[in-house]
């Protein structure tokens, strides 16, 4: 009976260790948006009716995950299984418009697609140039 236990034991063990595993490899995978995104420019120009709309966005759904600044350090931040990320770092920076997009439409992980909360494409826009602002 010991023996049978035991052996469950370490099934159980050693399945949870692999299910880890495999999920923190998932996690580290780069997020990469479609080519069409990739190429997509953006709608709405760069200026402060602009950034200020996407500055209103950021506070109401970014910041309690992504920060005031954008580093990864808003208060819900430590209860995410997945790093927000730090939005002021040149590896966000140079990313394309569309790939930024893309990425705060469709969501992965923790990170919600806000295509629903968002719909006005012009919004997402007005987000993304507020995300430029955001350099360390």
């Amino acid at each position: 009976m010991k023996t049978k236990s035991l052996i469950t034991i370490a099934f159980l063990f050693v399945g949870s260790l692999i299910f880890t595993i495999i999920t923190g490899f998932q996690d580290k995978k780069p997020w990469l948006a479609p080519d069409k995104y990739l190429k997509m420019a953006n709608a709405v120009a760069t200026n402060t009716g602009s950034v200020k709309e996407g500055k209103d966005l950021w506070v109401t759904h970014c910041q309690s995950c992504h920060g005031k600044s954008g580093k990864g350090d808003g208060t819900k931040a430590s209860q995410l299984k997945t790093e927000p990320g730090n939005f002021s770092l040149p590896a966000t920076q140079k990313q394309p418009d569309g790939s930024l997009f893309y990425k705060i439409v469709e969501g992965r992980n923790d990170m919600p697609g806000f295509k629903k909360k968002i719909p006005d494409a012009e919004d997402v826009w007005n987000l993304v140039n507020y995300i430029r602002t955001l350099k360390s």
